[in-house]
């Protein structure tokens, strides 16, 4: 798996689907600074790349999560990506929307899924996890069973960890934000001496004001 993390992190850094600038952070819209953005919709714009996410992803889910009966979307970013991923696996497949529409059937859930079903959660990027989790909260309460989730990347921040431990979700990813950091030092990309800034920001990233430490 650390072999996969590394090499999606060098496809990542690669088309730009993610940019480092630790000393001229971006703004989040939350309001956050931060050393990184990460826009992992580039992805699909690259065939080759958009046919490796899928068939990881599908592999994460066979490994550990073959239980799955369909396989749910996390709208927006996740929409395109879970549909492949359920075309390959021949799954049923079904998105989850931050809320109920406010017009027609009023449906948060979009396409069909048998009650009681194992359902797998595909998503794009895991930050604090709060999006991610209110689909699966969504999906229990329409009536299946969430088996765990994949995703293609997570920043691993500890609010994140300790949001899916609570609520009983297991989360794979096929990289994460410290095999970015590493290869992005390995290709010179950033220097070395900007790792204790990127180290200080993942800790404690709602209080992060940017610049060295």
């Amino acid at each position: 798996m650390d072999t996969i993390k590394k090499i999606f992190a060098q496809k990542l850094l690669e088309v730009r689907a993610v940019k480092l600038q630790p000393q001229e952070p971006f703004t989040w819209a939350s309001g956050w600074k931060s050393p990184i953005y990460t826009d992992n919709r580039k992805t699909l714009s690259f065939p080759r790349l958009r046919s490796f996410v899928k068939l990881e992803l599908c592999h994460l889910i066979q490994e550990h999560f073959p239980e799955a009966e369909a396989v749910a979307g996390v709208a927006t970013g996740a929409i395109a990506q879970g549909a492949l991923v359920a075309d390959e696996l021949g799954l049923p497949f079904s998105y989850v929307r931050p809320k109920p529409k406010d017009h027609g059937m009023g449906n948060q859930i979009e396409g069909e899924i048998a009650k009681g079903a194992k359902v797998v959660v595909v998503e794009d990027l895991i930050s604090t996890g709060g999006s991610s989790l209110k689909a699966v909260e969504a999906l229990r309460q329409y009536g299946v069973e969430v088996v765990g989730m994949v995703a293609s990347f997570t920043y691993g921040f500890p609010v994140a960890e300790e949001a899916f431990c609570q609520a009983g979700v297991r989360l794979l990813t096929l990289s994460d934000y410290e095999h970015v950091v590493a290869e992005a030092v390995k290709t010179g990309y950033i220097k070395p001496e900007d790792q204790p800034v990127l180290a200080e920001w993942r800790q404690n990233p709602g209080e992060w004001k940017g610049g060295a430490v």
